[in-house]
């Protein structure tokens, strides 16, 4: 089962063959457009700029995505391609330190269709892909270094 929770996203990593370039340029007084290569874009601000999110937002957003695509096969198997499903991911940041020392994550499933046997196994084997396979809380969970340089036009 564990190779083909992995299977969608292995298949959508062989799509493309070109490195992804992530970068973001700044577009105003604190606002930043976060870009890719694949044309993707999001707009980061500080906390209250209409249509923006903040880099803290897209963290916790960046949990909630990965989270939902990680148990997307598992559940789809079980419960068909069309299901509906939300992650809701809070945490409230501790400004002293500039952390976000605890983030809660929500899955909401409409599971009525199923009984309670099902029901558990159905969530256990979620569980088991998210942990297995979601990059972004794996790295927060595990920590990772970053590394910061400065390339200075003279």
């Amino acid at each position: 089962m564990a190779e083909q929770t992995a299977a969608p996203q292995q298949a959508a990593a062989a799509q493309s063959t070109e490195p992804v370039e992530l970068w973001a340029e700044r577009t105003g007084t604190l606002a930043y457009t976060g870009r890719n290569n694949r044309g993707g874009e999001v707009l980061i601000a500080s906390a209250g700029v209409p249509g923006a999110f903040t880099p803290g937002e897209l963290l916790k957003i960046a949990l909630a995505g990965c989270t939902g695509l990680s148990a997307d096969f598992t559940l789809s198997r079980r419960l068909g391609e069309s299901f509906d499903a939300t992650v809701r991911v809070s945490g409230d940041a501790d400004r002293e330190n500039e952390t976000y020392p605890e983030l809660t994550e929500s899955f909401e499933l409409d599971l009525s269709e199923l009984d309670e046997e099902s029901r558990q196994r159905l969530l256990v084997a979620a569980q088991r892909a998210v942990d297995k396979v979601c990059t972004v809380g794996r790295t927060l969970k595990a920590g990772t270094t970053v590394n910061l340089t400065f390339k200075i036009d003279e």
